[in-house]
């Protein structure tokens, strides 16, 4: 990487990059995909999760996360024209604290607190984060989480709390680079507000999955395959 040394800070997307949450989403769904049975496969169903998430998310932009994915999983019964089950929509909208790290992400993060500020921009609640930062077992600068903001991803707002919030510890958005794998809900506002990205490509360009295409042609300024790989890019980790 170029220019790498002008950065202090680095803001997050968490699920999606530091967390695999299409296999959290997967096993979380997993008695909806038994009632389904052969009827759609396990690309299908993160495709109709994301299209779900990202219309609800639009529409009830103050709604908490965890009411989101309740109303996702009542939306996913419609379409698939399930009966519906109250205890399965409670039990998925519980379940983010359980989604698991990627691999490469706790030790990682380690690597790179030691010499940047790490900020999470994340489309989510406290209640559902607490999990998440038990499972991340680190003590992030900042949290910049949707239920304080009340709007979620892409909205530009998200970012702008998270600016706002690095000048008040004496980081302008010139020193920030913001790390995501989500091209529509990161890369696109983040590109648009001037900031430098970084895509941890996670899936290797595949199309497809939990997250919508961003529609429009975007480029971030670097790209990796593992938040390890941009540790080691970024001068902080060897390995």
């Amino acid at each position: 990487m170029s220019d790498v040394t002008r950065f202090q800070a680095l803001t997050f997307d968490c699920y999606g990059t530091l967390i695999d949450w299409e296999r959290g989403i997967l096993t979380a769904l997993r008695p909806m995909r038994q009632r389904l049975v052969d009827r759609i496969d396990d690309g299908q169903l993160l495709v109709a999760f994301g299209d779900a998430e990202s219309r609800i998310e639009r529409e009830h932009p103050t709604l908490p996360y965890t009411e989101i994915l309740r109303r996702v999983h009542q939306s996913l019964e419609s379409t698939f024209e399930l009966p519906g089950d109250a205890a399965a929509a409670a039990a998925f909208a519980g379940s983010v604290g359980d989604w698991p790290p990627f691999p490469d992400t706790v030790a990682a993060l380690r690597d790179l607190q030691t010499r940047f500020k790490l900020v999470i921009v994340s489309n989510t609640d406290h209640a559902s984060f607490a999990g998440t930062q038990r499972s991340l077992d680190i003590r992030f600068d900042a949290l910049v989480l949707a239920e304080d903001v009340g709007v979620y991803k892409p909205d530009h707002r998200m970012f702008d709390r998270a600016l706002s919030t690095l000048a008040n510890m004496g980081i302008g958005r010139d020193s920030v680079l913001h790390v995501a794998q989500s091209l529509y809900h990161d890369h696109v506002p983040a590109k648009a507000l001037g900031l430098a990205t970084a895509w941890v490509d996670r899936y290797r360009g595949q199309s497809g999955g939990a997250v919508r295409p961003p529609g429009i042609d975007i480029r971030p300024d670097y790209t990796v395959g593992s938040l390890r790989e941009l540790a080691v890019r970024l001068g902080v980790s060897t390995d």
